[in-house]
């Protein structure tokens, strides 16, 4: 099987996530502690994804420059465009993309395009690191798939919720998510093709503007929902789930 080929299907699963989330919204009436507890563990996971599985594999194949470049040119570009994306009485919907509360009932008309457009935001820098993680044979990262179902299970759930109530129907919600889980699959592979032959700087440069994007989201988007909704608890699942990841990328310690 091509490589961009294996790429994209591994995208299309860690976007698929956001399908799941909608189903089990749509199946159960979960507490808003449950999501923002996925997410607090979500956090952990990225977190210790991001340090061990992209900035220190980057700086192990390359050198140091490379990695603090794009880390912060990774981290200005997604803190632009969620910027871009959080402006206006529309587009105010993408700044609780990944709220569990009651925040995103009120959606307006174009409330679900804010909030695909905040999720395409998060869900690009997550998959291409997918499709470049294949190439050099170094194969997918289980942490940093762990790390993109864990954060898109909890934005879908909590997103099909609010999309309901304001009276979208399953076809709209389903449609929307399996588009976002679709496009996620075309960034891994694209990530995979283009970078096909690319040098070990580039690659790292890559991942470290991946790795400035994810973190900043971390900072931006996932924690303060995950404390607003869990509370006293949710550092306990932060430190859980970076644990957790860390294990999975240094293979339970073997």
């Amino acid at each position: 099987m091509a490589i961009w080929i294996e790429a994209g299907l591994w995208g299309l699963a860690g976007g698929s996530a956001l399908v799941i989330g909608a189903a089990v919204a749509y199946l159960f009436a979960l507490p808003q502690r449950v999501t923002s507890s996925i997410m607090a563990f979500g956090c952990g996971v990225l977190i210790s994804a991001v340090a061990y599985d992209l900035i220190l594999e980057g700086f192990q194949i390359a050198s140091f420059w490379p990695i603090v470049i794009g880390t912060v040119i990774g981290s200005l570009a997604y803190a632009g465009a969620n910027w871009l994306v959080s402006q206006g009485p529309v587009s105010s919907r993408a700044r609780h993309r990944k709220r569990s509360g009651g925040e995103q009932p009120h959606a307006s008309e174009g409330g679900g395009l804010a909030i695909a457009a905040g999720s395409l935001l998060d869900g690009i820098p997550e998959s291409v690191v997918l499709g470049v993680g294949l190439l050099g044979g170094r194969g997918v990262s289980l942490a940093v798939l762990a790390a993109i179902v864990l954060s898109n299970l909890p934005e879908g759930l909590s997103s099909a919720v609010g999309m309901r109530k304001a009276g979208r129907s399953a076809t709209y919600v389903f449609g929307l998510w399996t588009g976002i889980a679709l496009t996620s699959g075309v960034a891994a592979a694209a990530g995979a093709a283009l970078m096909g032959g690319a040098s070990p700087d580039v690659l790292a440069l890559v991942s470290a503007l991946a790795a400035g994007a994810l973190l900043t989201m971390i900072a931006d988007t996932m924690i303060p929902e995950a404390v607003a909704g869990e509370g006293g608890l949710a550092g306990l699942f932060v430190v859980l789930g970076l644990l957790v990841a860390f294990g999975l990328s240094q293979g339970m310690g073997t």
